[in-house]
């Protein structure tokens, strides 16, 4: 895992979170929970392939 990754996930988290907010005060809440569940699926999207590796080596590590 590269520190590139983690700076991206933060800058989505930030802009999802300010984009929430201002969805919200304008009274756009369906919006605003697309917003945050779009951001959530990119985020996941970005780490599954680091989540299957971590299953594999403990895959590895209990089938000695």
């Amino acid at each position: 895992m590269t520190i590139n990754l983690i700076f991206k996930i933060a800058a989505v988290g930030i802009l999802v979170s300010v984009l929430n907010q201002v969805l919200k005060h304008s009274g756009r809440e369906d919006q605003a929970f697309l917003a945050s569940l779009a951001g959530l699926i990119l985020v996941l999207f970005w780490i599954l392939p680091y989540i299957a590796e971590l299953f594999q080596t403990i895959q590895n590590l209990f089938s000695l």
